[in-house]
C-alpha cells in the first residue's frame, strides 16, 4: 500500500469518527483515497472510522465495480460478489457497499478524496421539509468558500447499488445545470458526502457543512434563515481573494 496515500486517508478517518465531531458513531461512516488511474483504498464493511487502521482499508480497481452503475438492476448477491471481486488482494476484508458510489466520485475532475458521514446537525435537516432548501440556498460566505455556491441534492435511496446510481445522476445534473464541479453532496435522509483534492479539503467542507446546519438550525427556529441573495453569492464564489484562501486551505 502506498504508505503516505493510506495514513492521510487514516488520518481523516480518525478525526470523522472522533467523539469531538460526532459526525459517525459505530460502523457509520466511510471514507476513500484515489492512489492512481486503476486503483483506488476504501474502508472496508463493518469498520470504525474511529479505530481505522491499515488493516481495515481495501485496496480496488475501479475497473471492476464502475461496470456495475450501468446495470438496470442486480441482486444482494451480485452486488456481494462485485464487491469482492473488485479487491486487489483476495485476503483483504470486503469493501463497503458504499464503495460504488466512492469508485464513481474519485472519478470527478480534481476528486483524489472522498469522506460520507452522518453528521447530527445535517442529518436534522435532511430528514426534515427543508433539506432540498438547505442544499440549495447559502446563508454566510464561509459556506460558500467551503462547500461550494449550492450543494448537490439526491433525493432518499436504498444504499447500495440504488443510491450509488442516484448519486451519479445528481452530480450529472448538477454539473449540467450549474456548470460546476460538486464539493458537497447531501443524501437526503441519509448522510452528506464531500469530495476534494485531499483529504483536508474534504474535511474542510465537511466541517464547514456542519457548521452551516447547526446555523440553519438555529436561525429556522427564530424564524429564518435570511439567505445570501444569488448575486451575493456569485460574488463571493468569484473573489480572488476567497481562491486564494481555497488555495491556502488546500480546496
Amino acid at each position: 500500500m502506498p504508505s503516505e496515500a493510506i495514513q492521510s486517508l487514516l488520518t481523516l478517518s480518525h478525526q470523522l469518527g472522533g467523539e469531538r465531531l460526532r459526525m459517525t458513531i459505530l460502523g457509520e461512516g466511510n471514507t476513500s483515497v484515489r492512489l492512481d488511474d486503476d486503483t483506488f483504498a476504501v474502508k472496508a464493511s463493518g469498520s470504525n472510522l474511529a479505530t481505522l487502521a491499515a488493516a481495515d482499508v481495501t485496496q480496488c480497481a475501479f475497473a471492476r465495480l464502475l461496470p456495475l452503475l450501468d446495470r438496470t438492476s442486480a441482486t444482494d448477491v451480485e452486488v456481494d460478489q462485485a464487491l469482492l471481486a473488485a479487491r486487489l488482494d483476495a485476503a483483504a476484508k470486503k469493501p463497503s457497499i458504499e464503495a460504488l458510489f466512492h469508485a464513481y466520485l474519485l472519478t470527478l475532475p480534481g476528486v483524489r478524496c472522498v469522506g460520507h458521514v452522518h453528521a447530527i446537525a445535517v442529518n436534522q435537516i435532511l430528514c426534515s421539509p427543508r433539506a432540498r432548501e438547505f442544499a440549495e440556498k447559502r446563508a454566510c460566505p464561509d459556506e460558500i468558500v467551503m462547500c461550494g455556491v449550492e450543494s448537490v441534492f439526491v433525493p432518499y435511496a436504498e444504499p447500495g447499488l440504488g443510491l450509488s446510481q442516484a448519486i451519479r445522476r445528481e452530480v450529472v445534473a448538477f454539473v449540467k445545470r450549474t456548470g460546476r464541479d460538486p464539493k458537497v453532496i447531501l443524501l437526503q435522509n441519509h448522510g452528506i458526502i464531500a469530495v476534494g483534492p485531499s483529504p483536508k479539503a474534504v474535511l474542510g467542507s465537511l466541517l464547514m457543512a456542519e457548521k452551516a446546519a447547526e446555523t440553519f438550525v438555529g436561525a429556522a427556529a427564530l424564524g429564518g434563515p435570511v439567505f445570501l441573495t444569488p448575486a451575493q453569492c456569485e460574488r463571493i464564489a468569484g473573489r480572488p481573494d476567497e481562491h486564494y484562501r481555497q488555495k491556502m486551505l488546500g480546496m
